[in-house]
């Protein structure tokens, strides 16, 4: 499988927006996406469907990671959006 997966982080607003991480995130969703830009844009349908899409915006924040799928690319590289 090729392209990207868009790590989805769900954190409270009372956590600075550069410790939410994995560790920290109150709930962590994922999606395959193409491109680097569908990480930007993959987690609004994925929040949508879920419990949290009323909690966003309120309480908690979306903030999304995406890695390469391990077959494109070595591990460990990631970009953030």
């Amino acid at each position: 499988m090729t392209g990207f997966q868009a790590i989805i982080l769900v954190c409270l607003n009372s956590i600075p927006s550069d410790r939410c991480t994995e560790e920290t995130a109150t709930d962590i969703l994922s999606k395959h996406v193409e491109t680097e830009l569908g990480c930007a844009s993959g987690w609004q349908e994925v929040i949508g469907r879920s419990a949290q899409a009323y909690e966003i915006g309120h309480d908690s924040y979306v903030r999304t990671i995406c890695r390469r799928s391990r077959d494109a690319a070595p591990p460990g590289q990631e970009a953030e959006h």
